[in-house]
């Protein structure tokens, strides 16, 4: 589904010229002073361009800090005319726009909970109309790409054209080295779904810890990202939520002054000309690669042929298991993850058994084939 939103880019990062926009700050605003020392901090690196702090906090236990409210809203005011930084907080429900705004906080941001709540995000649209404030929509909770699009349209259909979005990652079972699970080729498609979206990411939520802040940063800007949301906290030791992912504003400076900084677009004649050579190259293997596909589905479609006029079952198990393992194989030889050659062959076996489905007169129970397009599939 096409994805109808109108915003205006350059407004939104209007803020600063210099790129990538870097929002930082603690968790969760504890006192006045904490906020205010953090942001003086902050604002000396000369690198920060936007002050974040939780003032509501959705917590999964009504035992945890749920924030200072209302009266937090100062004192990220008081910080804010210290430093000159703009100031940005989480907002869940009209009450909490209406008094942000009030307080003159600069940028409001939805949260991962409440963008996976069409209702809760229709609310905030509907307090949000007639005001020009910039809005972050975090991506939900769960991987669903339709859900994250329709928060953003929801509020752009409010008259909100200084629009962005935060990938902050996605909640998983499985354990993974990450607190929330990067999937970034959920906010790839986002970007082709949605060109020009500002796009945010937020390492500090889908790692958890201060470990992987760098190398989740970096992959960002080699994405191409627009900027990124990062915690800190004068003094993370004593943080009254998400100790461990928040940084000092002094590792922060050495972090930043780590990361390598990439150009979107090139001048150079030459280099541009080089690039252009090698994308050619790839699209002609592509081209051979989608031939050769289309020559194995015809194979594919004889064995169908072959196996009905046998009355043979379609699964084979001891086929499967013996290609799996001899391709995973020769795809390691090649210097393939063995990720991408499992992923791959799956819907390569996936595209077969639809193939010797139809062929074998079955294709009713088969309502669809499984190839979606790439929209479907990030549904």
């Amino acid at each position: 589904m096409e994805a109808h939103l109108h915003f205006m880019k350059d407004r939104f990062l209007g803020l600063t010229t210099e790129r990538p926009l870097i929002i930082s700050g603690p968790c969760s605003a504890e006192s006045e002073e904490q906020v205010v020392s953090t942001a003086k901090a902050l604002a000396a690196l000369k690198r920060v361009h936007v002050l974040r702090a939780g003032v509501w906090k959705p917590r999964t236990r009504p035992s945890a800090f749920e924030g200072m409210g209302r009266p937090a809203l100062a004192w990220l005011r008081a910080a804010q005319e210290a430093t000159g930084l703009p100031t940005a907080v989480e907002v869940a429900n009209s009450r909490h726009v209406e008094q942000a705004l009030a307080a003159g906080i600069s940028i409001l941001w939805v949260g991962a909970r409440t963008t996976a709540n069409p209702f809760a995000v229709q609310e905030i649209a509907d307090a949000l109309k007639d005001t020009d404030v910039p809005i972050l929509v975090k991506n939900p909770v769960n991987p669903d790409l339709e859900l994250w699009i329709g928060a953003l349209e929801r509020i752009n259909k409010a008259g909100v054209t200084r629009l962005g979005a935060i990938h902050r990652g996605f909640s998983t079972f499985e354990r993974t080295r990450y607190r929330n699970k990067p999937n970034w080729e959920i906010p790839i498609e986002l970007k082709r779904r949605v060109p020009g979206l500002p796009l945010i990411c937020d390492p500090s939520h889908i790692c958890g810890s201060t470990e992987l802040l760098q190398a989740v940063s970096q992959t960002a800007l080699d994405l191409n990202y627009d900027g990124l949301m990062i915690e800190a906290h004068i003094r993370p030791a004593e943080a009254l939520s998400d100790a461990k992912q928040q940084l000092t504003p002094a590792d922060l400076g050495t972090m930043l002054s780590h990361l390598v900084f990439r150009h979107e677009s090139i001048d150079d004649v030459l280099t541009r000309t080089k690039l252009v050579e090698l994308r050619e190259k790839i699209d002609k293997i592509d081209r051979d690669i989608l031939e050769i596909m289309a020559d194995r589905m015809s194979v594919a479609e004889d064995i169908g042929h072959y196996k009905k006029d046998n009355n043979i079952t379609i699964l084979q198990s001891d086929r499967w298991d013996e290609i799996v393992h001899n391709r995973m194989k020769v795809g390691l030889e090649k210097n393939l993850t063995a990720a991408f050659v499992q992923k791959l062959f799956e819907i390569i076996h996936k595209e077969s058994i639809y193939h010797q489905s139809r062929v074998m007169n079955i294709a009713s129970s088969v309502e669809e084939a499984p190839a979606q397009s790439v929209e479907e599939s990030a549904r």
